[in-house]
């Protein structure tokens, strides 16, 4: 079976935090030190075990820029804020780590965490090196495998079926292949290895800025009431299935509501963010913007985005609207 998330521990090129008990960390202090401390604005990762869940920060250059969460049953995204708001401000239980690690690093994790493996053929048993790297060679395959071996998790990047690269969670010696070999040693204690693979990852996505996500709830609403104003009283339904419908390309809109709903947290970055307002707005403007008296959609688009113009325009809200703004 997989590897319980307590015992959940990765690669890093430096420990700048061991882990040690969560009651004698504050946890937003430490991100605001990562923050502000030139010396400490690096990539990396942040790991929080509670009692019943695990969490894990990605830092680029000091900025905290998604977030994973594990329930025992599996990875999930989370929006950061949510994250970050599930550690106690007074934990008595739980532990944490602070590392940094390459980028490459944090992009195979949060893949890893957020992505559907490719399956093995049914006949290959991919806990056998002897039957996984040939196998690999034959296929000239190209992408990423995950190796958990006693909760330590690793990862090999592979290109035409050679091992290009990776990231190891133990910190003895010896070349790529000989730590590789130690994952499989079978005169190890009886443990259970878990390989999977993906595609080559993504670089870390970024998630939007709690700003912006501010921003556009605050516009989406404006938008609304102002349509009310003019006559649209059925603005409210209006916003509330164009976003159901749209939901499904643009599963950002879950942030939203205009039925009195409680919006979730947002989990995009700020192109899919930017693209799903945008869709948005245009379908609800394009069904409601011609009713009643008031000015035309451009108008009105243009009157609220004022305020925040040079936001919008640099998350590229106007090139996406069906009006010219600007």
């Amino acid at each position: 079976m997989p590897a319980a998330a307590t015992d959940l521990h990765y690669p890093s090129l430096r420990v700048l935090l061991p882990r040690t008990k969560l009651a004698y960390v504050h946890l937003k202090n430490l991100l605001g030190d990562a923050k502000r401390d030139r010396s400490a604005r690096v990539s990396g990762y942040v790991a929080i075990w509670l009692p019943e869940e695990f969490v894990v920060l990605y830092l680029q250059r000091g900025e905290l820029v998604n977030a994973c969460h594990n329930d025992g049953k599996g990875f999930q995204p989370m929006a950061i804020g949510a994250a970050v708001d599930m550690v106690p401000a007074e934990p008595e239980y739980g532990e944490i780590t602070f590392c940094e690690a390459e980028d490459e690093q944090l992009a195979c994790m949060y893949h890893s965490q957020t992505a559907s493996p490719e399956p093995w053929p049914p006949e290959l048993r991919s806990s056998d090196p002897s039957a996984l790297f040939p196998y690999l060679i034959s296929c000239s395959f190209d992408g990423m495998v995950e190796i958990v071996a006693e909760g330590a998790v690793n990862y090999l990047l592979f290109g035409m079926g050679q091992v290009s690269g990776g990231y190891i969670a133990d910190s003895g010696r010896g070349t790529m292949v000989e730590r590789v070999a130690r994952l499989f040693d079978r005169e190890r204690l009886a443990l259970h290895v878990q390989v999977r693979r993906w595609a080559v990852p993504s670089p870390l996505p970024v998630q939007a800025p709690t700003g912006l996500v501010r921003a556009y709830r605050d516009l989406t609403t404006s938008l609304v009431l102002r349509l009310v104003a003019d006559g649209r009283e059925t603005a409210p339904a209006i916003a509330e299935h164009a976003r159901t419908m749209l939901v499904g390309a643009h599963p950002a809109l879950e942030g939203f509501s205009f039925n009195g709903r409680p919006p979730k947290a947002v989990v995009a970055d700020s192109d899919g963010l930017t693209a799903a307002v945008a869709a948005l707005i245009n379908e609800l403007l394009w069904t409601a913007g011609d009713q009643g008296s008031g000015g035309g959609p451009a108008d009105i688009l243009r009157e609220l985005t004022h305020e925040r113009r040079h936001l919008f325009q640099s998350a590229g809200l106007f090139e996406r609207v069906s009006w010219n703004v600007t």
